[in-house]
């Protein structure tokens, strides 16, 4: 099989497309012939060979676990009707960033009915996170919602999600046409973080109404900046740190500010996704309630995927698919 192989921690060229033997399935797992696969940010960084998260793997790796495709072969001991059923795992092995993969069908969803490959890989950890962020945020229609990264994978469900309950929601995003974007998702104020004075641009926008909840996926200095907005009795909670630098508010300035901060990633992977999880972010896509957005890229062209990931410029969550 053909997939993207890294030898050398480094810079988005050192994946490289190559051909490997195919996997196998053993006992209990299943062969998938991969339709799409998940990037995350945070592969981009382990790609660097940068410890900020999970342990580095050891090189020669094929990254990924996100897969969706069709079942083209079953290990000895699993029923032979999982054979060309659509599905999505979070769990492929050896790694998604190829044209097979095995999982444990344990760990396999079948795709419900009208949700596409792309879709499913999208919500099986994207999704799932984002459901998960939301359970943890606990917003109700009286709150004034402020999104940062509002235009990525999880960003955008978030969005979503809030302005379907009823809250009035701030999206941050750079750059025009991302904001475009987050203004289309239903936000009832849209900003350009990349832009300096956008903090003053949401106090203006809200005309005297404080921010009662940030939930915030890019920390640094703007992270900073949106924890400045929450007026008093609000809540931070942080998601990840896409800018790779991160903002912990100090005990000092919670008490200050009386200020509530959660780092709700921290929790979500202390707790674990379950299956229930999995499936629930499914259906919720199944059903038309949040529609996940995603940006493709061919197997071949993974280093680009990667590049375009780092430097901010995708929108959605990055979705490899199989070469034409």
């Amino acid at each position: 099989m053909r997939a993207v192989i890294l030898h050398e921690f480094g810079p988005a060229e050192n994946l490289r497309y190559e051909t490997v033997p195919d996997p196998v399935p053993g006992p209990g797992e299943v062969l998938v012939s991969v339709r799409a696969a998940g990037v995350h940010q945070i592969e981009t960084a382990m790609r660097e060979g940068l410890t900020i998260g999970p342990p580095l793997p050891e090189l020669p790796a094929i990254f990924g676990g996100e897969v969706a495709g069709v079942v083209a072969a079953v290990g000895p001991d699993v029923d032979e009707s999982w054979i060309g059923a659509d599905v999505v795992t979070a769990h492929g092995r050896p790694g998604g960033y190829a044209e097979l993969a095995v999982a444990d069908v344990s760990a396999v969803h079948r795709i419900p009915d009208g949700l596409g490959h792309e879709a499913a890989v999208t919500m099986i950890v994207t999704g799932t996170t984002a459901i998960g962020l939301l359970d943890i945020a606990a917003l109700t229609s009286d709150d004034v919602v402020l999104v940062t990264s509002a235009a990525g994978g999880i960003g955008r469900l978030v969005v979503q999600f809030a302005h379907r309950l009823g809250a009035t929601v701030v999206g941050a995003a750079g750059g025009p046409a991302k904001v475009a974007a987050v203004r289309g998702l239903g936000a009832d104020v849209a900003v350009d973080y990349d832009l300096p004075r956008w903090a003053g641009t949401v106090r203006e926008a809200l005309g005297g109404r404080g921010v009662t909840v940030v939930l915030d996926g890019v920390e640094g200095e703007k992270g900073r900046a949106a924890f400045g907005l929450l007026t008093a009795g609000g809540r931070y909670i942080t998601i990840g740190a896409a800018s790779r630098t991160e903002f912990r508010p100090d005990a000092a300035q919670l008490e200050e500010r009386d200020v509530r901060f959660t780092d709700a990633l921290s929790l979500l992977l202390a707790g674990q996704d379950t299956p229930a999880d999995e499936t629930r972010a499914l259906a919720h896509a199944a059903a038309g309630e949040l529609v996940p957005a995603f940006q493709t890229f061919p197997l071949s062209r993974t280093a680009a995927a990667h590049a375009a990931l780092e430097s901010r410029q995708t929108t959605g969550k990055v979705v490899l698919v199989p070469d034409a």
